[in-house]
């Protein structure tokens, strides 16, 4: 099983990877949903590295503001690719959002 800070970078690069799919397809990017994707992957990306010299008991208070925002993010792109009519997009985010949800209560 993956420890919380390997599942952190895991997450990050998930949705790094999807902030960058949605850049790459610029026909179907709906433009506030994907900066709303980069702001998310931006924020996570701030702690990628710090996150494996974090100690255990920090772990909670430094990662859950970041997670909360990073998810807030998420669900605001959700809704506006919902809106759009890109139901498949916003199935993608959906699934950032389960991920950064589990990690959030394994804290």
């Amino acid at each position: 099983m993956m420890n919380v800070s390997e599942r952190y970078r895991e997450l990050v690069d998930a949705v790094t990877n999807f902030s960058r799919s949605l850049h790459d397809e610029p026909d179907s990017e709906p433009a506030r949903a994907a900066r709303q994707v980069q702001a998310a992957a931006a924020a996570l990306g701030e702690y990628r590295e710090l996150v494996g010299e974090i100690p255990r008991i920090r772990l909670e208070a430094k990662l859950t503001p970041v997670l909360l925002k990073s998810h807030a993010q998420l669900d605001r792109a959700r809704l506006l690719l919902e809106e759009e009519g890109a139901a498949d997009l916003a199935a993608g985010v959906w699934d950032l959002e389960q991920r950064i949800y589990r990690l959030l209560n394994d804290l």
